[in-house]
């Protein structure tokens, strides 16, 4: 499943954004060309392990050039616990899939999330499937805006 073979065209490439939780994990896709991603669901994991064959048929399906992991920093910029979780969840599934995995800061995400969501829907929208989503979208959005 390696890309290493694929020429890396930026500015062209597919992304795939993990919102890493130690129960859910939210999965999002975008293309670099538009800066434009989609909140695909969440995968289910045990203690921060993905449920493996659920997140690898989402790589498999989009085959993605790079995959983008939230990072989980305190607000002053600091690292916590779930920081380390996070970068070892990336690492790992870098070395499992053979995709190059870059973090990305990810504070506040999960509120402006929240806030999105329930603007297009109200409460009932506010599901946690549908909240990891969004973050793991507006975490590929905001690494976009970073790289352009």
């Amino acid at each position: 499943m390696s890309k290493s073979t694929k020429p890396e065209k930026i500015g062209m490439r597919t992304l795939i954004g993990f919102d890493f939780g130690k129960k859910y994990i939210g999965v999002a896709v975008g293309q670099e060309m538009t800066g434009n991603a989609t909140a695909l669901g969440s995968i289910k994991a045990k203690d921060g392990i993905p449920n493996w064959p659920s997140l690898e048929g989402y790589v498999k399906e989009w085959q993605p050039d790079l995959i983008i992991v939230g990072l989980p920093l305190n607000m002053d910029g600091s690292e916590q616990q779930l920081t380390l979780d996070a970068k070892k969840f990336g690492n790992r599934v870098s070395g499992r899939l053979g995709v190059k995995v870059a973090f990305q800061d990810e504070r506040l995400t999960t509120a402006d999330a929240k806030e999105q969501l329930f603007a297009r829907g109200g409460y009932r929208n506010l599901k946690k499937d549908n909240i990891d989503a969004e973050s793991a979208k507006l975490i590929l959005e905001s690494y976009f805006e970073q790289i352009s």
